[in-house]
């Protein structure tokens, strides 16, 4: 499909800069709250005005867009809920002021598309942007996106990404569909057998991607996205993925799992495990980034680094195969027990 060059992570971690992901921040109060860099790429005056999840969108773009050697003919991103912590204060703002003089910076920054447009503003790129938002499938269409249009143009360069907030508003409404867990729990104890709901997360991941190997810190071979609640389509659909994009008989070297504490769903990764076999390892992320609905591009960025230090920590391991080389990660995500999404994210072919 494609290749990465370059790779930028916000998340409740420390991945932004000097990258640390032996080491384990905690949620607070089942929240895991991104890590906030001092954004010294953006103007004060505009980063005062902007909402969080613009920050950090346009914080993990900036310096992929910075150290580019050439600006990116187009910017691709993918995001579920936008800046709705904006939207709700402009709206609420609405019913105070009784419709009359409002400030536009909210309402301005509260649409989803206000990440990529503040990208293009910034870096003066005036080339394709565009905003995916499908839920779950946001970053994965982002993907598709860039893929079609690298196919349909080659030598193009694209900066895609996923990004989403936690607004107090969109928490409440998850929290009392069940979807958030009531009970106070710790990255240690999210795996907990019997136990349903997740713990929030918000975070951004940028890639710079083309179709050049050269350079390339990985490739991201493949891609298959699909909704269903039947355990024997997500089978049969896994094992399909895996024998068109693998040679025959070869297996992924590592399943990056999407598993994330709500045992109603663990069905569904177990299903991919014993498919699998026994034979792979088997790393989980949400106990380092929460749930939320593009998690996935932080999975591919941990694939990235997981590839380049072909190692990953211990506390992300479910269970581990005789030591190899991380050379095909697979990448298997759902969001809600609905929307599943599976990639496979490879060595590149000149390292």
């Amino acid at each position: 499909m494609f290749y990465i060059h370059k790779t930028t992570c916000i998340s409740p971690q420390q991945t932004f800069s000097a990258v640390d992901i032996e080491h384990l921040n905690e949620p607070v109060n089942n929240k895991f709250q991104a890590v906030e860099p001092s954004y010294e790429g953006i103007p004060p005056g505009i980063l005062r005005r902007m909402g969080k999840a613009v920050r950090l969108g346009v914080g993990a773009a900036m310096p992929l867009v910075h150290h580019s050697t050439q600006p990116p003919d187009g910017i691709i991103i993918g995001t579920s809920m936008g800046g709705l912590e904006d939207c709700i204060k402009f709206l609420n703002q609405v019913i105070e002021y009784n419709e009359g003089m409002l400030t536009p910076t909210n309402f301005v920054q509260s649409t989803s598309n206000a990440i990529a447009g503040q990208l293009g503003l910034l870096s003066k790129n005036k080339g394709y942007n565009i905003t995916h938002v499908h839920r779950g499938f946001s970053f994965e269409n982002a993907i598709l996106d860039a893929a079609m249009l690298l196919k349909e143009t080659p030598g193009t360069n694209y900066l895609i990404g996923g990004v989403d907030e936690i607004s107090s508003y969109n928490y409440n409404i998850e929290y009392l569909g069940g979807w958030y867990k009531k009970e106070i729990f710790s990255s240690k104890d999210l795996y907990t057998p019997g136990s349903v709901a997740s713990i929030a997360g918000e975070g951004a991941a940028m890639f710079l991607v083309n179709d050049q190997s050269t350079g390339a810190e990985a490739q991201l071979k493949a891609i298959h996205i699909f909704q269903t609640e039947d355990i024997a389509t997500v089978g049969n659909q896994l094992r399909q993925f895996l024998e068109k994009n693998l040679p025959a008989g070869e297996k992924p070297d590592l399943l990056l799992s999407g598993e994330n504490g709500d045992s109603r769903f663990l069905k569904y990764y177990t299903t991919c495990e014993t498919l699998t076999g026994n034979d792979i390892t088997i790393a989980r992320f949400k106990h380092m980034m929460g749930e939320y609905p593009t998690v996935s591009s932080v999975a591919v960025w941990l694939a990235c680094e997981i590839i380049k230090q072909n190692a990953l920590p211990q506390h992300m391991l479910k269970s581990k195969s005789p030591d190899r080389d991380f050379k095909n990660i697979l990448i298997y995500n759902n969001y809600k027990g609905l929307q599943h999404s599976m990639m496979l994210v490879s060595k590149a072919e000149n390292q």
